[in-house]
């Protein structure tokens, strides 16, 4: 059912979009509803990047009021702590947006944060951020925002575990959502765009860039899964939202363009709570002073993540045994008594956030730009950097009017729609098992019908999930290809290669079974 990629062969659009993760995809449902025609192309599937590997917090903006050193910091780069509270004020905005909007994405939980007496932040520091964040973020939506009493934090679930209690000055607690799952937000977004419209391909790369006389681009594409299936098309603007692949993007354009990217590395790693922590977080500090998370999740929790600099391969990214166990090493030394150890890790995940390179920043700034890359000899192309997961609505917004700056749209305005896209309700079609009762066997048929998946890994993870729960699908993995086999035309032997592929994915990328 995948159409040919030859039959784009020579079609002219407003906008080309080279990366659908979170903000490559907004941008081409936003520019399509705006209008424009437009191609959006990945070279993998819709969201298999970055934006399903982050720690997937719709978290409220405190992040960008805690400097990397000391409130110093702020003091002597004010222009630093304007964009801390500008980005602050787009995270509650967009926290608000969001689950009003898309709900069934968006789950609740109760955070709280920790401070102790010494430490980097002093109660009235964390007053002040909160009431800030409180200020600055609309009502209908809010923060919840109240500090808890020693006595009262020893029968709060997590915060009664709190590595020397005796020493805490405070505990503020908040109402915090995390997304539920982001990879499906770029499908959702993609195939609204398409509705709109707009030629939405995944395992599609744009392999070549050259100008034409008239200004406008030409760019050589090749389907990832077929290699003899090619075509040439040609786009007024391109935006390139590749994330962390960005410069290998603009190399094949232009002759040394400049780096906009700084990738640090996040691995995160899931474990089991009891049962009474459902629903329950931390957000802290861990001992070299940056954020650290215990989030729940699907009955589980999560703690992370890492940050460090990331120069290695950017197709081969995973979690390592050392990333793991300095995780376990942090969250040990939060919660003490959990004593947690390899064999307690169900899985981990790892990836690289694509932040904006500064050379003054050694670690990479977080600072979303839009970069013209007309000095790097490429007009009408711009790229994105440092655009996080809870940001992607505006950040398809501010992408759409840097469009709209160059040309007029081809076509007439159409209204976006941000709702949950769901599968249709199958009242006797059974579930993939009893570890996954909300996924249905009609799901994973429609999906490979109507949603652009190709394999186990797309169905199960960026499509249905359900490779997210506990035992992220393993043991539903024959009866998933075996569901779909028909609808994709698998053959038996395709069949066990999938679920042989899938296996091994799960090894490799989330480090399931025995530690190596």
């Amino acid at each position: 059912m995948r159409k040919p990629l030859s039959d784009l062969e020579g079609q002219r659009f407003d906008v080309i979009v080279i990366g659908a993760g979170v903000n490559g995809a907004s941008a081409a449902q936003h520019a399509a509803a705006a209008g424009y025609s437009v191609l959006l192309i990945d070279k993998g599937d819709f969201g298999s990047g970055s934006s399903s590997r982050s720690s997937r917090l719709l978290h409220c903006g405190l992040r960008y009021l805690a400097p990397g050193g000391s409130m110093w910091d702020f003091v002597k780069h004010p222009s630093r702590f304007r964009y801390a509270v500008k980005m602050a004020k787009t995270a509650m905005d967009c926290r608000r947006d969001f689950v009003q909007a898309t709900p069934e994405r968006a789950k609740p939980m109760t955070f709280c944060f920790p401070f102790y007496k010494g430490g980097q932040y002093a109660a009235w520091q964390i007053d002040a951020a909160f009431k800030l964040l409180t200020f600055l973020g609309p009502k209908d939506v809010p923060l919840g925002y109240k500090r808890l009493s020693l006595e009262e934090g020893r029968n709060t679930p997590l915060v009664k575990w709190l590595r020397d209690y005796d020493r805490l000055d405070g505990i503020a607690t908040f109402c915090e959502y995390r997304f539920d799952w982001p990879e499906r937000l770029c499908v959702d977004m993609a195939l609204d765009a398409e509705r709109m419209g707009a030629v939405v391909r995944n395992y599609t790369a744009a392999s070549a860039q050259s100008r034409n006389g008239d200004g406008s681009w030409r760019v050589t594409l090749q389907d990832a899964l077929n290699g003899a299936d090619s075509a040439t098309v040609e786009g007024a603007v391109i935006l390139n939202t590749a994330g962390i692949w960005i410069d290998r993007v603009n190399r094949a354009a232009a002759e040394n363009p400049k780096r906009r990217i700084t990738g640090t590395k996040g691995v995160h790693v899931m474990v089991q709570l009891p049962p009474e922590c459902a629903d329950h977080g931390i957000a802290t500090l861990h001992r070299e002073n940056e954020p650290f998370y215990c989030v729940p999740w699907r009955g589980m929790h999560y703690f992370g993540p890492t940050e460090t600099v990331y120069e290695g391969e950017e197709d081969s990214i995973a979690p390592t045994e050392q990333e793991i166990e300095w995780i376990l090493g942090e969250a040990n030394y939060l919660l003490p008594s959990l004593n947690l150890k390899r064999g307690d890790v169900h899985f981990a995940w790892a990836g690289v956030r694509p932040l904006t390179y500064d050379p003054e920043q050694p670690r990479g700034a977080r600072v979303r730009l839009v970069h013209d890359l007309a000095e790097d000899g490429m007009p009408n192309v711009f790229a994105m950097t440092a655009g996080p997961v809870m940001t992607h609505r505006s950040a398809g917004a501010e992408l759409t009017e840097v469009i709209s700056s160059r040309i007029a749209p081809s076509g007439e305005a159409q209204d976006l729609s941000h709702a949950a896209r769901l599968f249709p309700e199958m009242q006797n079609s059974p579930p993939l098992d009893t570890d996954h009762p909300a996924v249905k066997l009609s799901d994973l048929v429609h999906a490979a019908e109507k949603e652009q998946a190709t394999d186990l890994i797309d169905l199960l993870f960026r499509r249905t999930g359900s490779g997210w729960d506990r035992g992220m699908g393993a043991d539903a993995a024959r009866k998933a290809a075996e569901t779909v086999a028909e609808t994709l035309g698998w053959d038996a032997a395709r069949v066990e290669a999938e679920v042989a592929r899938y296996h091994a994915y799960l090894a490799e990328q989330h480090k399931t079974g025995p530690a190596a």
